[in-house]
């Protein structure tokens, strides 16, 4: 059942903020005014086209009774109910409680586990999956921090990522990704097993996270690697250790007032991360999302190239279509995902 009043109450607070943003606003009441005009505006249109259809039948059933129109409504009703179903669930689906960080921009870190060489050779093959899906939605993709092996590999990539819905669309690539495939190394034909973890983590802004700079070790060093387009040789990469939690986070681009920056974003990004990660692992103690926990130890998804086969364990999930998912066509996957969590939490309301 669709709460009304809670409709009414963002219809009015949408006319609000309409008749707001039209008098007048300043320019920084007007930014936020906006984003939130933004949020609330396809709620407000579904509703409306809920509405509109629910007026339609409430019509057409009271055309049954007229013997010249009956007809007409007998046809029109079956496809009207169809249609407002549909508007019901889209509405329900509007409704649903937001992650206030879903249209941050995120931070995604890539690192090699078991495997060796192969893992991060792996690593590297996961960097650009993300980098090409990025490309084909218009996001911005900034390499932040990379450690490259002498096969080409990493060792630990750290990239930005902008645009818009960034983080509710990667937020559920968190985890554990295996791969099965015989190395290029491997003379035998063998298959391998080996896998890399990624964090994607939302972009902290600095009103979220209050940082002490007597809380900051600031060092400044000579960046290395085994080489690439990302390593440079001036001493201009910046280390910052966070004391209190001994997180280190690391910047090696060109430009040392810009690492500086990065690395602040990234330090922001992981402190809020782990405070939302306590958040919500008091609130949701006593059970576990239907599509994986967040756990960056969990194993959500194999990729088995000698099968062509992908599997998303979380919601078991297969396609036969893996060059193509390498190639960063992942919306089938996360479109899933997106679903399923909104299953969960639907079922979750109602129960």
């Amino acid at each position: 059942m669709i709460a009304r009043d809670k409709i009414d109450q963002i219809t009015a607070r949408f006319e609000f903020l309409e008749a707001k943003m039209s008098s007048g606003a300043a320019g920084g009441e007007i930014a936020e005014l906006g984003r939130e005009y933004a949020e609330l505006r396809p709620v407000v249109e579904t509703a409306a086209e809920h509405a509109r259809l629910q007026a339609e039948i409430a019509e057409a059933q009271a055309m049954l009774g007229d013997a010249e129109m009956r007809d007409l409504a007998e046809e029109e009703l079956p496809g009207l109910k169809a249609r407002l179903e549909a508007a019901e669930t889209a509405l329900r689906l509007a409704l649903l409680p937001k992650d206030a960080a879903d249209a941050r921009p995120a931070m995604i870190e890539i690192r090699p586990g078991t495997g060796g060489d192969e893992a991060a050779l792996f690593a590297a093959d996961l960097l650009r999956m993300y980098q090409r899906y990025s490309e084909a939605r218009g996001w911005r993709f900034e390499i932040i921090e990379e450690q490259a092996t002498e096969l080409g590999g990493i060792k630990e990539v750290v990239a930005r990522v902008e645009g818009e819905g960034v983080f509710a669309r990667l937020k559920y690539e968190s985890g554990v990704h295996r791969v099965q495939r015989v190395p290029e190394t491997e003379s035998g034909g063998r298959i391998h097993t080996s896998a890399a973890t990624v964090a994607v983590l939302p972009e902290a802004e600095a009103v979220d996270v209050k940082i002490d700079p007597n809380d900051l070790r600031i060092d400044t060093m000579r960046a290395s690697g085994a080489g690439g387009q990302h390593v440079n040789t001036t001493d201009s990469a910046v280390r910052i250790t966070h004391i209190p939690t001994g997180i280190v986070v690391t910047s090696s681009q060109k430009s040392q007032h810009r690492n500086r920056e990065l690395a602040m974003e990234v330090l922001r990004s992981r402190l809020f991360d782990a405070e939302r990660s306590r958040v919500e692992g008091a609130r949701s103690a006593d059970r576990k999302s239907q599509v994986g926990t967040g756990d960056r130890s969990e194993r959500i998804r194999t990729y088995n190239f000698p099968q062509g086969r992908m599997t998303d364990h979380r919601i078991n999930l297969t396609l036969y279509k893996l060059d193509a998912v390498m190639g960063g066509d992942l919306d089938e996957i996360i479109d899933a995902l997106t679903a399923e969590a909104q299953a969960a939490l639907l079922a979750e309301m109602e129960a």
